[in-house]
């Protein structure tokens, strides 16, 4: 029998590229996802027009806050392993309606751990992200490392959701794995993320705007480097709660990514300098050695190949580029 997987925001672009994953495997999939007006609902719909033709998939359209409807869902589909992506994602608008940020990020995760522990759920997946690290100046980040220098209402409630999750493992005995995203990208980015954003700006010959002076820095990691440590995450066999880094144990400063999208697009990017903004981190960096050693993880695309590969798909998805 292959495991019943429901995944939380699996149309969105970590999701639907898990969901590609276990469709391809036969497994179970039932997604839940509010379609949420962040960006335009039609990215998602594309992202997920090659799932609905399969026997193995089923798709509700349901909010995780709303708690009456998850616990119908759970108690009617009965899955073993919940996948939990769904989630107020950015640091910046995190500043600006911080209260919905704790509702969805906050309430909606508790909602979905109830009905994990109702219903016998024997694996729980929590995403979490760099953004717990915050401000900690003990690079690379380490799962041991402090994570209470938070920089942004988001990282607070990526943070506070790793804590529910510890207290929920330790009261009920529910097996969760918490894994902390750093700055994933690659095909089906989001449009809002930078990668994306400036791709398409650059595309268009228009200026992209760079906050500080180019130095600040991030741990890229490739979409399928992070659905390969969620896959493994799910099989492995821990009876309490852990958190791991999924990471590329790479940093690499804000100027050299543009420098890297230069090349693979061939073109000059203009750009717009501004000051650092509020809730920004000057760095992000991955210690995956937990990760590897507990779950077999080893990222295998770097930088300057995962922006190729993201440039083709913009080329040929969107129709952007020459």
């Amino acid at each position: 029998m292959k495991s019943k997987v429901l995944v939380t925001g699996g149309a969105g672009f970590i999701g639907s590229h898990l969901v590609d994953t276990l469709l391809a495997d036969g497994m179970q999939t039932l997604v839940i996802d509010n379609f949420d007006d962040y960006y335009d609902r039609k990215v998602k719909e594309k992202n997920i027009s090659g799932h609905l033709s399969s026997p193995h998939y089923e798709l509700v359209e349901a909010d995780i806050r709303d708690r009456n409807r998850m616990e119908h869902i759970f108690e009617q589909w009965k899955p073993e392993i919940v996948v939990h992506l769904a989630a107020k994602a950015g640091v910046r608008p995190s500043l600006e309606i911080p209260h919905e940020y704790v509702d969805v990020n906050l309430a909606g995760t508790v909602n979905l751990l109830d009905a994990s522990v109702k219903n016998g759920v024997s694996k729980f997946i929590f995403a979490s992200s760099s953004s717990v690290y915050g401000l900690n100046e003990e690079v690379p980040f380490s799962e041991s490392g402090p994570t209470l220098k938070i920089a942004s209402p988001y990282g607070a409630t990526k943070a506070a959701g790793e804590a529910l999750c510890q207290s929920y493992s330790h009261c009920f005995g529910l097996p969760i794995a918490a894994l902390r995203f750093f700055t994933v990208y690659g095909p089906r980015q989001r449009p809002d993320l930078a990668i994306h954003k400036f791709a398409r700006k650059m595309a268009r010959n228009e200026p992209i705007t760079l906050y500080g002076d180019g130095t600040t820095s991030r741990d890229y990691t490739y979409v399928s480097d992070i659905v390969s440590g969620i896959r493994k995450s799910m099989e492995l066999h821990a009876r309490d709660y852990e958190a791991f880094n999924l990471g590329n144990d790479n940093p690499t400063s804000l100027l050299a990514l543009v420098h890297l999208l230069e090349d693979a697009m061939n073109t000059k990017a203009l750009i717009d300098w501004q000051p650092l903004q509020i809730g920004d981190v000057p760095k992000t960096w991955a210690d995956y050695h937990k990760a590897q050693s507990m779950l077999g993880y080893s990222p295998s695309t770097n930088l300057e190949t995962g922006i190729k590969h993201f440039v083709e798909w913009l080329r040929e998805e969107e129709s952007l580029l020459p």
